[in-house]
């Protein structure tokens, strides 16, 4: 049920606002629904959870959270042309707040490069790992890696006993 409202939610914004730009506006739509899934996991776990490993070989919980900042960092810079805002990020913050405000900040990074695109310019090409590839992909790479690492997120917030935020009733 819950994926059937999320598609209608992504054609109810779709019908609205797709216009000339069909292809860069489902991607944002659905960036806007993982990063906000991300950034409200981030926000709802304790802080004494953020070095919660479900065991030793993975990130705690607070190293996914910047590691998923570092991530869209460098995703969104390739796309924007421009040197990521903060590096690091996974290795260098700790507290809960540091790292939510990280998070957030790479969010807001994004968002420029999602509303920014469009159709005409989603073909041009970028190099990401030595590959070429259209700046359309990169975008969807990072939904890609940012909704992996969610699913990383619910997991530890199941086994804390916690409802992840895309399982809660809707309101």
């Amino acid at each position: 049920m819950k994926t059937l409202s999320y598609l209608t939610l992504l054609t109810a914004t779709a019908a609205l606002s797709f216009g000339q730009n069909p292809l860069s506006t489902g991607d944002k739509v659905f960036y806007g629904m993982v990063a906000g899934n991300v950034v409200a996991a981030a926000e709802k776990m304790p802080e004494a959870s953020y070095t919660f490993k479900p065991t030793p070989e993975v990130r705690s919980f607070g190293e996914l959270v910047g590691h998923a900042a570092d991530a869209q960092n460098m995703f969104c810079a390739i796309v924007n042309g421009e040197k990521p805002p903060a590096v690091s990020i996974e290795k260098t913050k700790t507290t809960k707040a540091d790292l939510v405000q990280a998070l957030k900040d790479s969010k807001d990074f994004c968002d420029k490069a999602y509303s920014s695109m469009t159709d005409d310019h989603a073909s041009e090409i970028v190099s990401l790992m030595g590959m070429q590839m259209a700046k359309l992909t990169v975008l969807t790479v990072n939904i890609a890696h940012l909704d992996e690492h969610y699913g990383n997120m619910v997991t530890y917030m199941r086994i804390r006993g916690l409802v992840p935020p895309s399982s809660e009733p809707r309101k």
